[in-house]
């Protein structure tokens, strides 16, 4: 498959398409990343170099992209943090010719707005962007359980009341929802969710919780979601796939000791994913 990220990159590190690209790649799908920034390395380290992109280039980037006549051949669209309004047009504007292209190319929108240690870190006007803009036109979501809150205006804690939340998300336009890093409080100890909602149900899958933060599990998670959704057509299978791959990336990073996620060490999880999680229906 094809896929057209537009996304932010780092040299030093994995975030954005320096964490969506090369899983992908090496799941075997041919990957065109657009980069909205060119960083030293990701925000978090609290000093970076190197510029934002202006978004007419990043508009000039996927024109040059459409002047070789093969956004017909693009299967899916991704984006992930969405710095501003004039990056969300051009992002939506991509969506639309690819979409007028190819008509079943879909577009996954990751919602990056905050998580539930940190709160919301984005500006205070990126939710309504996202929610107004981004989600009418996305067919496939991946926010965790604060941002799907934040974005439906809801608490989800309990199964149904994530599920409440997830429907309210989807009647803004996703058909498809991966809800990330689930804590309910009557789960079992030591454990984190993800929850997968489509128009044929939905499945909840859970994995050992291991103990330290990793920047960019979030956009390899999405990255891979909506590659395995796309070949598979199943939610189930496209959790169990990348719930696998996603878990054996986080473990070989906290063997390592590296703040970092370690990609390339982890790579052959992406390419055969062991499938050591189960799903199970709840809808």
């Amino acid at each position: 498959m094809r896929f057209l990220s537009i996304q932010s990159h780092v040299a030093y590190g994995h975030v954005g398409n320096s964490a969506a690209v090369f899983p992908l790649q090496r799941a075997g799908h041919e990957v065109w990343p657009v980069l909205t920034v060119n960083f030293s390395n990701h925000t978090g380290y609290g000093a970076w170099g190197g510029p934002l992109i202006p978004a007419d280039d990043v508009r000039a980037v996927v024109a040059g992209i459409e002047d070789r006549g093969v956004l017909g051949t693009v299967d899916g669209v991704l984006s992930g943090y969405l710095g501003g309004e004039a990056i969300v047009e051009v992002v939506l504007d991509a969506v639309a010719r690819v979409k007028a292209a190819n008509p079943q190319a879909t577009y996954t929108c990751d919602p990056v707005m905050g998580n539930a240690k940190s709160g919301c870190f984005v500006a205070p006007t990126i939710p309504p962007l996202i929610r107004e803009r981004a989600l009418p036109v996305a067919d496939i979501i991946t926010p965790n359980q604060f941002e799907l809150g934040f974005m439906t205006g809801t608490d989800p804690d309990t199964i149904d009341s994530t599920l409440e939340s997830v429907d309210r998300a989807r009647d803004l336009g996703p058909d498809t929802v991966l809800v990330t890093s689930v804590l309910r409080p009557d789960r079992e100890p030591d454990t984190i969710e993800m929850l997968a909602v489509d128009g044929e149900g939905a499945w909840i899958l859970q994995t050992p919780h291991l103990p330290f933060k990793a920047n960019g599990s979030g956009d390899v998670t999405s990255a891979l979601f909506t590659a395995h959704y796309r070949e598979s057509g199943s939610a189930k299978v496209a959790l169990e796939r990348t719930a696998s791959s996603v878990f054996d990336l986080l473990q070989v990073t906290l063997d390592s000791g590296e703040r970092e996620l370690r990609i390339v060490q982890a790579q052959d999880a992406f390419a055969h994913p062991r499938m050591q999680f189960e799903a199970r229906q709840v809808r």
